[in-house]
């Protein structure tokens, strides 16, 4: 019996060792990506200074974003990795090198990116900000050290100031449960801090990936060679040609004429846009067929498959509520990996689960730094400062940690929650889950309705050359019967 006893603590203690290994193995790989991407952003001028002191604050203040960011994108991860587990589990369910994936290791994953995640956001990020902007208590010694108890102070001023704001919304909300003592911080204003953080994550989800999935169009394009219908590149990169070389030599050869003094600036961004727009016919002359032809066609076909099926699959999860309960998101303790899978079309559904979820976020990136309230806070190569790159890392934690949450509540995937993600107090809610769906699906297809319908004109416009009119042509200006007549005057 005692032999038995000692075997199972043997093998328990074997799988939490292996567990530990892999999880810190792949949290050093993920530190290490997120520290090359840091540093290719970070102005190089802030961390090598005449003040050591500086420099060392803007390192421990890097460390503290390289570690935020490396969370962010392990919680992007989260799902891809369970549903891509699962399905391995399916395939091999008896191989020997497969048993080290389990569901242990999956919950112990989501647990610890639940714990980092709201570490970094509560007291991490905070700390890094106030650290790097303390000088110090007036009349202590100047150093690191009085900088640290100056943020310190600061992030203890914050948190009581936090946690009085949650109190007043939980009086507000719950009165009855409000009453409660302080002994409660850890088992109940925690929790209900943690579910309003991951609320704004989603709402900030909802808002963003829409107008994300539709500026996907547009940047998709700009990295491609748009083929151009009824267009001569020779002879259009001729013209641009010519146009350049004229405005060079009015630039060069009359410099000391006082009209063009004054009009210098503007010349020079004429001669700019000239130029951008010559070498941007250089590439599309030098391109081979397929990728003028077929390439962007081609990107463009994926993008509307993936946009479109993720509406589709919203709209079904809205019946689903309608009719099932069992639809609603909800947390669970045991995964069961390699029992059944999460989609109804096997492997090949769970890979189109994969490739939505991360679609879906890629998108919400390209809409947060598309919108007009956070377009500032792009970052620009070796140009980045760190209190920019404090305030990236947060927005990304915020977005890629309400992932989950936001996939789940969608219906992209049928993968519970796992852990205290599941555990939000708006999730057993069915209106707010019920309107979530409803407006995502509307706000979507608005968007991309108008997308396909503004940029098919814009196609048509500029292929029969009305964009050379002297006067703004725009949808009230030129209606489509003028467009489709000017089309098949030119093709005769």
């Amino acid at each position: 019996m005692e032999t038995e006893d000692v075997s199972v603590r043997e093998q328990l203690f074997h799988n939490r060792v292996r567990e530990t290994i892999i999880c810190v193995l792949l949290f050093a790989c993920l530190y290490m990506v997120s520290y090359l991407i840091l540093t290719h952003f970070r102005k190089a001028a802030e961390f090598v200074t005449d003040d050591s002191e500086d420099a060392t604050v803007n390192k421990i203040a890097l460390w503290m974003c390289t570690f935020t960011l490396s969370v962010a994108v392990c919680a992007v991860l989260l799902l891809p990795i369970s549903i891509l587990s699962n399905e391995v589990l399916l395939t091999f369910p008896q191989s020997y090198y497969m048993q080290w994936l389990n569901g242990s290791l999956i919950r112990g994953l989501w647990n610890l990116v639940f714990l980092f995640s709201n570490l970094s956001l509560v007291f991490l990020m905070p700390f890094a900000y106030f650290f790097t902007e303390s000088e110090g208590f007036a009349g202590s010694k100047k150093g690191v050290m009085a900088r640290v108890y100056e943020a310190v102070v600061l992030l203890l001023l914050l948190a009581l100031l936090v946690l009085g704001i949650v109190w007043v919304a939980s009086a507000l909300l719950h009165d009855n449960v409000a009453r409660k003592s302080l002994y409660d911080l850890w088992e109940y204003y925690l929790p209900y801090l943690y579910s309003g953080i991951s609320l704004f994550g989603v709402v900030m989800l909802l808002l963003c990936t829409p107008f994300g999935l539709s500026r996907m169009f547009s940047v998709t394009g700009s990295l491609l060679v748009k083929p151009r219908l009824l267009e001569d590149v020779d002879e259009t990169l001729n013209c641009a040609t010519f146009e350049e070389d004229a405005l060079s030599r009015k630039l060069n050869c009359s410099r000391t004429s006082c009209w063009v003094k004054l009009n210098l600036e503007v010349m020079k961004k004429e001669y700019q846009a000239v130029r951008s727009k010559r070498v941007a016919l250089e590439t599309r002359r030098k391109a081979s067929p397929w990728q003028r032809n077929l390439g962007y066609p081609l990107a463009m076909l994926v993008l509307l498959a993936l946009t479109v099926m993720c509406v589709l699959m919203v709209c079904f999860n809205v019946l689903e509520l309608l009719l099932d309960e069992t639809a609603m998101p909800r947390g669970m303790e045991d995964p069961h990996l390699g029992m059944a899978s999460f989609s109804m079309f096997g492997s090949l559904g769970a890979a189109v689960q994969v490739v939505l979820i991360l679609y879906l976020m890629v998108s919400s990136v390209v809409g947060f730094y598309s919108s007009p309230l956070f377009t500032g806070l792009l970052p620009r190569a070796q140009d980045t400062n760190l209190t920019q790159m404090i305030a990236n890392c947060v927005s990304l934690l915020i977005l890629s940690s309400a992932l989950p949450v936001f996939s789940r509540t969608l219906g992209i995937t049928r993968f519970d929650l796992l852990g205290d993600f599941g555990r939000y107090n708006w999730l057993g809610n069915f209106y707010i889950v019920f309107l979530y769906n409803m407006l995502f699906a509307g706000l979507t297809s608005a968007s991309l309705i108008k997308t396909v319908t503004w940029a098919v004109q814009r196609e048509l416009i500029r292929a029969f050359g009305l964009h050379r009119l002297p006067l703004t042509v725009s949808r009230s200006t030129v209606p489509f019967r003028l467009l489709l007549a000017s089309g098949l005057s030119k093709i005769q």
